[in-house]
């Protein structure tokens, strides 16, 4: 046992605290907007003195970084669960999108700043979207390349393969959410997406 470590109830409080910022922080950021957000603002919606709030996070930065790896982390779960599901691949892969990426979109739907918030991320977080993209490129690559291996189509023939198809299909997601605003327009052209895919794969 590690005796360097301190006792459970320490990182259990720990955990607490970082969570109560975070769940505060977006709130505010969401009924504000990032740039007209202050420390003072977040310290009040997590309940605790700005020093307090000092000794977790430098920066409202780091908060929103904090807030960005943990919402890529979780779509990025969610896409694997997804895969993970019984059905063919067309099912898989629509399950994905809706579980983690129209989710996430959703989780901001309502907020005059969610753009604002959005479009923060390349600026404050471009590596954690990269870390993200790369996440999903590589469930969507697997799930891929499991059905290649089982239909036996030759990729190489077609000058395709997996890696190039799942970078396709967030690449086309992503200008989807650009081109169309609509969420259930973005959802039937998402649904064309991975017909597309799928047939690319089909034997």
């Amino acid at each position: 046992m590690d005796s360097s470590a301190g006792p459970p109830e320490t990182g259990n409080r720990e955990a607490d605290k970082r969570a109560r910022i975070l769940d505060g922080a977006m709130s505010v950021f969401l009924a504000y907007g990032y740039q007209r957000t202050t420390m003072d603002d977040i310290a009040r919606a997590a309940e605790m003195s700005r020093p307090a709030l000092y000794l977790s996070f430098r920066n409202k930065t780091d908060i929103y970084r904090a807030i960005a790896a943990d919402i890529m982390d979780q779509s990025v779960a969610a896409a694997e669960r997804a895969l993970a599901q019984p059905g063919d691949l067309g099912e898989r892969l629509t399950g994905l999108m809706e579980d983690a990426v129209f989710s996430l979109h959703e989780r901001l739907a309502g907020s005059p700043h969610a753009g604002d918030i959005l479009d923060m991320k390349n600026n404050l977080a471009a590596d954690l979207v990269a870390r993200w993209k790369d996440g999903l490129c590589r469930a969507i690559g697997g799930a891929i390349a499991e059905e290649v291996a089982r239909t036996g189509v030759d990729l190489a023939a077609r000058d395709l393969s997996p890696t190039l198809l799942a970078s396709l299909t967030i690449d086309g997601l992503e200008g989807m959410k650009l081109r169309i605003p609509d969420p259930q327009q973005q959802r039937r052209a998402a649904r064309g997406l991975v017909r597309v895919v799928t047939l690319a794969v089909e034997g």
